[in-house]
């Protein structure tokens, strides 16, 4: 018998009492009110904390490793969608993620992905259609259907893309949504289609970077996932709206990478919210009540015979967190992963040679005006620009001065040659970086001010069969990421490190983005607008056609 002695938070009560919890064999046994009211010098009990949608890849960690920086932050449990992990492995991909995450004491909920590839458009190493999509919402152990971004097939009733939604309603799960920029009328047909409404089961969007935007689709009956991530963070728009939708809005990450992991979770928003003068119980409801009824977690909510899954924090203001239980096992105290480390098995697909220098030029023809994608600190969303560019020797070359850079995209599945064209605002000085996270398909990216370093990174990245690389002068660094080419297999405090120090060289390059190799590891996400790269050629995100020949 364990015997946790505390403020209990009663969130849909909004209640808080001084009470003695009790568990016993990971179940919570009783809960014993001593006042009715919360006691001075008593720290808060709550329910851990869940984010409601994160690729648990974009953390460069294996599940297991996730979990042991996760729980010190609160965090008990993940909505984990394993597409990118997919893309590059397909099903054993999935598998991995699943098995690799029991053996350890957090609740990964992972999902079904629902667009491998994501589109036609790029090289994927793996494809998941119908067959096998149904075959994974079949698992238990996989919750809901992951994040439909095909939304131009959910419009047009595309058979396919129907034939998966209508597995999962078949199945009794949700399906997630994904439709940035959506409204209107568009947006009500897309939340009717993915919703089974007859269950009860309304689908979710996590792509709003406007108020407007989450408006119509919470009018159109969908939850709003306020997402503030490594890259995309849309809390400051979307979080005043807590408020007045309590009931259909969660918190999660999407992708943060491992020293922002490092720092903190969702116990960061909740801080933030109440810091913006949003109702504490509807941010908690936000953040441990909204995700497990959604996706019927077991996930407990400190009720007798739920399971003890728990965190003692410090205070209602700042979340700082004291310990977190899970099942009843202390797995974190005072800033402390109880979790022990494990060295994890490695899959891949990593097939491309080396490049040369001259694999990145570009050839001067017809008019000095291109199309140039210009990056946007914390979104995913780009703009499309038309920029006349620096020619020297009868190639375009970058030009650090104006901040017009050469970004390229090389195939990782196959030998191919790369597809090369110009960005704005990635601020590099000199020198380059690469990475073989570069959703959703997962080749190789590369930002850099030269060709010879911009194909020195792309080849560390190659030599390593996956990693983050950057290269400035003499000076070469590389995080490894050998399962997939996306998660290091190696103790998560030591990655973290690791990315930090290499973030900080990129910087120290010139570059003013707040995470730019997350940045980076975007420019490829085709469904997200308007100007993106895949590895056959530049892609115009809102008519989703390519507008340089495809190769």
């Amino acid at each position: 018998m364990k015997q946790v002695k505390g403020n209990l938070v009663d969130i849909m009560a909004r209640t808080v009492s001084l009470a003695l919890v009790e568990f016993d064999a990971g179940t919570i046994s009783d809960v014993q009110v001593i006042e009715a009211q919360p006691v001075a010098g008593y720290p808060y009990i709550l329910p851990g904390f869940t984010d409601s949608h994160v690729h648990i890849e974009s953390s460069m960690l294996v599940p297991s490793e996730f979990a042991r920086l996760a729980v010190v932050h609160g965090t008990v449990a993940t909505v984990s969608d394993p597409h990118e992990i997919a893309n590059v492995c397909g099903m054993e991909g999935v598998r991995y993620m699943i098995e690799n995450g029991r053996t350890v004491p957090f609740k990964f909920n992972f999902g079904a992905p629902s667009c491998v590839p994501a589109t036609v458009f790029e090289t994927a190493g793996a494809k998941l259609g119908v067959k096998e999509v149904t075959e994974l919402l079949q698992d238990p152990e996989v919750r809901y259907l992951s994040e439909m971004m095909n939304f131009p097939g959910v419009l047009a009733q595309d058979p396919e893309v129907m034939e998966k939604i209508k597995a999962a309603h078949q199945a009794g799960k949700p399906v997630d949504g994904h439709a940035p920029g959506l409204r209107g009328e568009d947006a009500l047909r897309y939340a009717e289609a993915i919703a089974d409404t007859t269950a009860g089961l309304p689908g979710t969007d996590h792509e709003c970077f406007t108020k407007e935007e989450a408006l119509d689709k919470l009018k159109a009956g969908m939850k709003i996932l306020i997402r503030e991530g490594s890259a995309a963070k849309n809390f400051d728009a979307l979080i005043d709206l807590l408020n007045d939708y309590p009931d259909a809005i969660m918190f999660c990450s999407d992708d943060k990478h491992p020293d922002s992991l490092e720092a903190g979770h969702i116990n960061q928003l909740c801080a933030r919210a109440v810091e913006r003068g949003v109702d504490v119980f509807h941010v908690l409801q936000a953040a441990c009540v909204n995700p497990v009824t959604h996706y019927k977690l077991d996930v407990g909510q400190l009720k007798k015979g739920d399971p003890a899954d728990l965190i003692v924090v410090a205070d209602l203001q700042h979340f700082r967190v004291l310990e977190t239980y899970i099942n009843g096992s202390l797995v974190a105290k005072g800033g402390k992963t109880n979790i022990q480390t494990s060295r994890a098995g490695v899959i891949n697909y990593f097939e491309c040679r080396p490049k040369t220098a001259a694999d990145f030029r570009i050839p001067v023809t017809g008019a000095p005006e291109l199309p140039v994608i210009e990056a946007l600190d914390g979104q995913l969303i780009t703009n499309a620009l038309h920029v006349q560019l620096r020619q020297e020797d009868g190639v375009f070359v970058s030009d650090p001065g104006q901040d017009l850079l050469k970004i390229a995209v090389v195939n990782r599945y196959k030998e191919a040659a790369p597809a090369v064209a110009f960005i704005r605002n990635f601020g590099l000085k000199r020198g380059a970086m690469a990475s073989s996270v570069a959703h959703d398909s997962h080749n190789i990216i590369a930002v850099g001010v030269d060709d010879e370093s911009l194909c020195r990174a792309v080849n560390l990245v190659i030599a390593a069969k996956g990693g983050v690389a950057a290269v400035d002068g003499a000076q070469e660094a590389i995080v490894r990421l050998p399962v997939a080419g996306l998660m290091s297999n190696e103790d998560g405090y030591a990655v973290a490190a690791a990315y930090t120090a290499i973030d900080q060289m990129v910087k120290a390059m010139g570059s003013t983005l707040s995470a730019p190799f997350m940045t980076l590891s975007f420019m490829a996400l085709l469904v997200i607008p308007a100007l993106k790269l895949s590895d056959k050629g530049l892609f115009d995100g809102e008519k989703f056609e390519f507008i340089t020949p495809a190769k």
